[in-house]
């Protein structure tokens, strides 16, 4: 049996692929290759991150999406710009070694304190989570705004509530964070090697030491109910009373 050629092979035809009609040449590749172009326009059109699902609806019925993408991305894997999977989604993005080229300065609207990226660290790698667990897990009290501050920026959102005394609100990343840290799930956040290779870990740890693995998907967890429609949240922490000195740094 024939190898099946991929789609971006088929888009140079061999000469015993030619057929004419009304004298214009047909190839056999035609559609794979239409397909092809089709789904390039797309998602180079996107201002955002496209789900495949979305990219089906442009397409043929019965159309191999997978099959598409895997062809485009393998296409695109040695040009300036790669096609890679975001948050579940697809995207054009400058290739690694040429981001250089692109860089300019730009004046830094908000930097975040330590307090705020380790409370996101926590949520990351944690989540689900509630208040309580993370300032357990930092050994101090999170500063008032740190939260919320997380939440303006998109990078944190409510998930749900804890089933436990008092309901507390869980908290959890959102597609924003995997988006903006090139993650397409939060499973392949760094693990214990690769934190300690970059010098974010200290090398000489306890040997029962392990870095959490957060779940890659969304759904709520055994002991968590999701937030009701229009159910009343938490008060922004800016109401909340002064964190005493000391005990955090500010967001």
């Amino acid at each position: 049996m024939a190898k099946t050629m991929s789609l971006v092979q088929s888009l140079e035809p061999s000469a015993d692929e030619a057929d004419t009609e009304d004298g214009v040449a047909m190839h056999a590749g035609k559609d794979a290759a239409q397909a092809l172009r089709v789904v390039e326009a797309v998602l180079f059109a996107a201002p955002e991150p496209v789900a495949a699902d979305d990219i089906a609806t442009v397409l043929p019925e019965g159309t191999d999406v997978a099959a598409v993408l895997e062809d485009l991305q393998r296409f695109y894997q040695r040009r300036g710009v790669n096609l890679v999977q975001v948050s579940g989604r697809w995207a054009f993005r400058t290739a690694g070694d040429l981001s250089f080229l692109l860089r300019r300065e730009a004046v830094e609207q908000r930097r975040l304190s330590r307090a705020a990226l380790e409370t996101l660290a926590i949520i990351a790698y944690h989540q689900p989570v509630t208040r309580a667990d993370i300032e357990e897990i930092r050994g101090v009290a999170i500063s008032k705004g740190t939260l919320d501050t997380l939440m303006e920026i998109g990078w944190v959102k409510l998930r749900g509530r804890r089933r436990t005394p008092g309901r507390p609100v869980t908290y959890g990343t959102t597609p924003g964070f995997l988006e903006h840290f090139g993650l397409n799930e939060t499973g392949d956040l760094p693990g214990l090697n690769e934190l300690k290779a970059a010098g974010l870990l200290d090398q000489n740890l306890p040997p029962d030491f392990l870095v959490p693995s957060p779940p890659s998907d969304d759904a709520l967890g055994p002991d968590e109910d999701p937030v009701g429609e229009g159910e009343d949240l938490p008060a922004l922490e800016m109401d909340l009373p002064e964190v005493v000195a000391g005990e955090d740094e500010p967001a």
